[in-house]
């Protein structure tokens, strides 16, 4: 069965719905950076903060759907010059990886403003062959807040 994806904003999902998410060990496990507790004061910050960059560069993460069921959020972020991709799934729709990635990076090859699309992934992330489908090459290794990830880059023009 096909499931149609949606891109949504994210104060237009329940907080209840992000804390469960954020909260999932499974979800947890590839991102190191997640070192607090997800409540709804944690949900309002990471929202505002999301829409902060909607304001500042007209582009930001959005809520993913899945006929029209929440299944996690992502899209691309301005890191310096950069337009950086990340996503987050819920564990029952990690399987939508690959679909949702597709289509957003098909967003990106269809707005001038990004040329290029990089993604910072944890050492832990063993399966990168969905990057080397995309098309998108190893830069080198970057540390940001103090953690060490990998850098790739996809050209979108």
């Amino acid at each position: 069965m096909k499931h149609q994806i949606t891109f949504a904003r994210l104060p237009d999902i329940e907080p209840d719905e992000i804390i469960a998410h954020m909260s999932d060990p499974r979800v947890a496990e590839h991102m190191p950076l997640l070192t607090f507790k997800w409540d709804k004061s944690a949900v309002a910050k990471f929202v505002a903060a999301k829409e902060e960059c909607w304001s500042r560069d007209g582009l930001g993460h959005w809520a993913i759907l899945s006929d029209k069921t929440y299944v996690g959020w992502g899209g691309f972020q301005k890191e310096g010059d950069e337009w950086d991709f990340g996503l987050v799934l819920t564990p029952q729709s990690f399987g939508l990886g690959a679909r949702i990635s597709k289509q957003a990076i098909d967003f990106a090859r269809a707005d001038e403003r990004i040329p290029f699309v990089t993604f910072l992934l944890p050492p832990s992330r063993r399966n990168l062959g969905a990057l080397d489908r995309l098309g998108a090459v190893f830069i080198a290794e970057q540390v940001y807040d103090g953690e060490t990830f990998l850098k790739f880059r996809l050209e979108t023009e």
